[in-house]
């Protein structure tokens, strides 16, 4: 079996207010939005995003923040401060944002996933502006809720390579079922939160990270549907996912859903800090056959491979 089969590492592809924190990162600017520009002012410190929300032309001013800080308890992590009045807040004038003018140039970074449009900025840094869908329901079940199938559209500012998203797709327990895992680094230092949200497990902090787990041509149905969505665990930045039937607790009714291991799956994850969203597709290895030289050799480096990415870790080690 060849390894590309089932395994991907990337570190290039890339998933109404005043003046205020933003509310995620990369960094959310708005939902449902339509014909979004950029602009960046001289220093590169600054961009202007105009964008179309139902038929008000809005123009949002972003800066304050650059890259990513690794994981500390004691230091916040970098953050933007977005003016959505195009200046009043910060400046007192609703027309400052035009005094910042278009200084970017063409963008010179990787390639980006989900891009809308990304410029370099006179100081080498670069801004993007990506779009996704983060509150689709788990297991493949149908929207049901205000919400569920909003556009985000998110906002970066960074220097050097984004983030390193690896993963690996095999069987777990012998092959009773599919399973993905992985790691996210940023400047080869994991990346993890320190607390998650009861109920949901979702990140309570800045520095936590989820992923979001699509699969393709599953159980659910055809095309891309969303499986799920858990975080990087502390500390060695590490997942592991694997498909079993289930009561899924977020969805009405907690209904049965069938296990929703397809024939790729793609992982998209906010960037750490304000730096750029991530993707990446891997394919499915096919069904576990234990008869299948191939197959065995495969999982064999495999579990040796999740063991060594998810080492200090309590759970993940024993879920190969």
């Amino acid at each position: 079996m060849q390894r590309k089969l089932g395994s991907a590492v990337v570190g290039m592809l890339m998933l109404a207010g005043a003046l205020a924190p933003a509310a995620a990162a990369s960094d959310r600017l708005a939902l449902n939005a339509s014909h979004a520009s950029l602009a960046v002012s001289a220093d590169g410190k600054t961009a202007v995003v105009t964008y179309l929300q139902g038929r008000r032309v809005r123009h949002a001013l972003v800066g304050g923040a650059i890259s990513a800080l690794p994981p500390s308890e004691s230091v916040p992590q970098a953050r933007f401060k977005i003016d959505w009045t195009g200046g009043w807040a910060t400046h007192r004038n609703a027309q400052w944002w035009r005094r910042a003018g278009n200084h970017c140039t063409r963008y010179q970074g990787p390639p980006l996933a989900s891009l809308v449009v990304a410029c370099t900025a006179p100081d080498g840094s670069s801004w993007a502006l990506q779009t996704w869908q983060p509150n689709l329901p788990h297991r493949g079940y149908p929207p049901y809720a205000a919400g569920q199938t909003d556009w985000e559209l998110d906002v970066s500012h960074w220097t050097g390579p984004p983030a390193d998203l690896e993963v690996h797709a095999d069987w777990a327990f012998d092959g009773q079922a599919h399973n993905l895992f992985g790691r996210l680094l940023y400047g080869g230092v994991p990346v993890h939160g320190f607390h998650t949200v009861k109920g949901s497990g979702g990140p309570k902090d800045r520095y936590g990270r989820s992923l979001y787990i699509d699969t393709f041509d599953s159980a659910y149905g055809p095309g891309w549907r969303r499986e799920s969505s858990i975080v990087f665990r502390k500390p060695s930045g590490a997942f592991c996912y694997s498909f079993w039937p289930t009561h899924d607790v977020s969805l009405p009714g907690r209904p049965g859903r069938p296990a929703g291991d397809g024939s790729k799956y793609r992982i998209e994850v906010q960037g750490p800090g304000v730096t750029p969203n991530l993707s990446v597709v891997v394919q499915d290895p096919g069904k576990w056959d234990p008869n299948d030289p191939d197959k065995v050799a495969y999982e064999r480096e495999m579990k040796a491979q999740q063991l060594q990415l998810s080492a200090g870790d309590k759970f993940c080690p024993s879920q190969t």
